[in-house]
């Protein structure tokens, strides 16, 4: 607006004074009179714009004072508020000073409690612990001689299986050779009583070719009789060696079973008498890491 003032201005000084001023036309002087007319307007209103600004800082003027007003007033109350709360925290203070030292109170009195009672527990425990080591020595010491005498108890049976079975291998062998002996001398008797009965069968033949009395019959039964005779006693004797062996391979594999049943008895045992040793070791090892824990706690 100042612009367009001046310039108005200067526009109507250099038509005044120069050669123009003569020759300025209608027109050119109601252009001139409507621009000096807007520039009032102007004037008019960068006025009220003025005086709009000028109560604007008036107003900040006074809200300027009315907050110093307000901030002296703040900053005294304050003071109240800081001086009060001081007074409180001071009051606070003491009664968490007395809050503490009564809980100091009674937190010794319960470590105290609480450290005669874990002691006592503490005794009380190793006193168990040391009653379930006696028991527990005792009953693996005695579960060891009841494992100790039945592998005993087995090995003897075992020898004693042994040597029966060794007797009976024995008896085996002498039978055999008395068997032998028996069927030799039997080959022999019938050799012998073969050998006698051709000699009478030649005898007799002898003795018809001879024209010589007839043999009776009762010579010749004797001597079938005497045939028959022989024959049974050869099967009775081969049917009582085939019993023999039968027998004897029956007790020996019972004997070889009973024996395989007792060392697998043996080693059931024995892997028992190792399960149970080794139980051992490890509940006293539970039992050291018992006690080691229930010390540490007790030194805490």
């Amino acid at each position: 607006m100042a612009d367009s003032a001046s310039e108005l201005e200067s526009d109507t000084n250099s038509m005044n004074d120069g050669p123009t001023a003569r020759l300025m036309t209608p027109n050119h002087i109601e252009y001139m009179q409507r621009r000096m007319e807007s520039l009032q307007q102007e004037n008019v209103v960068l006025k009220t714009e003025l005086e709009k600004y000028k109560q604007r800082v008036k107003t900040l003027e006074d809200d300027n004072v009315r907050l110093r007003r307000a901030s002296v007033s703040i900053q005294a109350r304050a003071e109240q508020e800081e001086e009060f709360i001081s007074n409180t925290l001071l009051k606070t203070i003491e009664t968490l000073k007395k809050d503490k030292e009564v809980l100091a109170m009674k937190y010794e009195q319960e470590e105290e409690c609480l450290t005669n009672d874990l002691s006592r527990k503490l005794f009380q425990l190793q006193q168990e612990k040391q009653a379930l080591e006696r028991t527990l020595e005792h009953e693996q010491q005695k579960e060891i001689n009841k494992l100790k005498k039945n592998t005993e108890r087995l090995e003897a049976d075992i020898k004693h299986k042994q040597a029966l079975l060794e007797e009976l291998r024995r008896d085996k062998v002498q039978l055999e050779n008395e068997l032998e002996h028996e069927q030799e001398a039997l080959v022999n008797r019938l050799w012998k009583r073969m050998s006698t009965l051709e000699s009478e069968k030649r005898r007799l033949q002898q003795q018809l070719n001879g024209n010589t009395d007839i043999p009776s019959p009762r010579n010749n039964i004797e001597d079938d009789s005497s045939a028959a005779s022989l024959r049974n006693e050869v099967y009775r004797l081969r049917q009582q060696v085939t019993n023999l062996r039968a027998d004897h391979e029956r007790r020996t594999a019972e004997l070889e079973t009973e024996e395989k049943l007792i060392r697998e008895e043996n080693a059931r045992l024995q892997k028992r008498l190792e399960q149970e040793v080794e139980r051992g070791e490890i509940l006293r090892s539970h039992l050291s890491q018992s006690e080691s824990s229930l010390e540490m706690d007790d030194e805490r």
